[in-house]
């Protein structure tokens, strides 16, 4: 059983020879090859040959496009600041919908236009050709809330709730068909798996969530299992209050990141929702042993059953020891 057909078959219910091994990595894979992360997430070819290396050396199922946030958003005409070696940055002092007219003119860009998004889908047809058969490929669009947060800045968001929920509704539909675009031209080009990061949805309450966030996440994720993709949520930080919605629309994959028990998620969600995680990036996997991330990974897994793919709560952050991230392969191996 090959890493890709390990994946599959976690997701799909069937028999494994060992949990998958899944974390995420975007600066601690472009170190990998001595890339600057400018260069990591504007060239395709940075990204392919970073993650592909870091698969291998680390004993990863998986290659993902996940870099930054601001590929739409770059693309739809926000200011994005560009850094020599930090992730790339959406100045929200310019926030492309500061002024809500402007939506107006807002057009969907063109995935194969030439932009950021046309780098991702270039590097999944990397992928495809590289790994596709070994390895599996993830793509990866942004949520309706962290994406409507790119555009419009997340402090005005916030209050957009209350101020106009209407407006709100209205953007979180124009990033829905803007994503399953974007998602459509990733699918045609060879991915498996559609990764969707939503992080902005962990700061709303619950009522926010239903009444705007989870409408927009399950017709986001109703149109990628239309397009006969799956689909993994990712959603950073503390999501015990809206566990439940989470769970609800289907999605292969759920992650959750280091607040959150996984036996929680395994209450609210049932027990044939796939999990993913969930140790601190920093205090366990950067700053733990060898010895502690696999007791952490054993009560993870513990909590989780055996529904579950090994992974950090988050990204795996640079500078963390290639003993401790090699611990992560080791548990997977040894466990079904």
């Amino acid at each position: 059983m090959n890493s890709r057909e390990r994946v599959l078959a976690m997701i799909a219910g069937r028999p494994v020879d060992h949990l998958p091994n899944m974390p995420i990595t975007m600066m601690f894979a472009g170190d990998q090859t001595g890339a600057k992360y400018r260069d990591y997430a504007t060239d395709y070819r940075v990204l392919i040959e970073a993650q592909i290396r870091t698969a291998e050396t680390f004993g990863f199922d998986y290659v993902s496009v996940i870099s930054d946030p601001g590929c739409e958003a770059a693309d739809c005409g926000a200011t994005i600041k560009y850094f020599d070696d930090q992730p790339p940055a959406i100045d929200e002092t310019q926030a492309r919908l500061a002024d809500k007219a402007s939506f107006g003119t807002l057009k969907i860009p063109d995935p194969l236009g030439g932009g950021r998004m046309t780098n991702r889908v270039n590097g999944v047809a990397l992928f495809k050709e590289r790994v596709g058969r070994e390895k599996l490929i993830e793509g990866w669009i942004e949520g309706p809330c962290a994406e409507a947060a790119d555009l419009r800045g997340i402090n005005t968001l916030m209050t957009d709730f209350y101020d106009d929920p209407a407006f709100v509704r209205d953007l979180f539909e124009f990033v829905v068909e803007m994503e399953l675009r974007f998602a459509r031209a990733q699918i045609d080009a060879g991915i498996d798996l559609m990764g969707i990061g939503d992080a902005a949805a962990s700061l709303v309450g619950p009522a926010i969530y239903e009444e705007f966030v989870w409408p927009g996440e399950k017709k986001m994720i109703d149109g990628l299992h239309a397009m006969g993709t799956r689909v993994r949520l990712h959603i950073c930080g503390n999501t015990r209050r809206i566990l439940e919605g989470m769970g609800r629309p289907g999605c292969e994959i759920v992650d959750l990141d280091f607040m959150v028990p996984l036996a929680e998620g395994r209450e609210k969600m049932g027990p044939d929702q796939v999990l993913l995680g969930n140790l601190d990036p920093v205090r366990a996997v950067r700053d733990g042993t060898p010895e502690s991330i696999a007791a952490a990974l054993a009560e993870c897994h513990r909590q989780a059953g055996p529904r579950y793919i090994v992974g950090a709560g988050c990204e795996v952050p640079r500078g963390t020891p290639s003993t401790n991230l090699r611990a992560f392969a080791e548990y997977a191996r040894a466990h079904t």
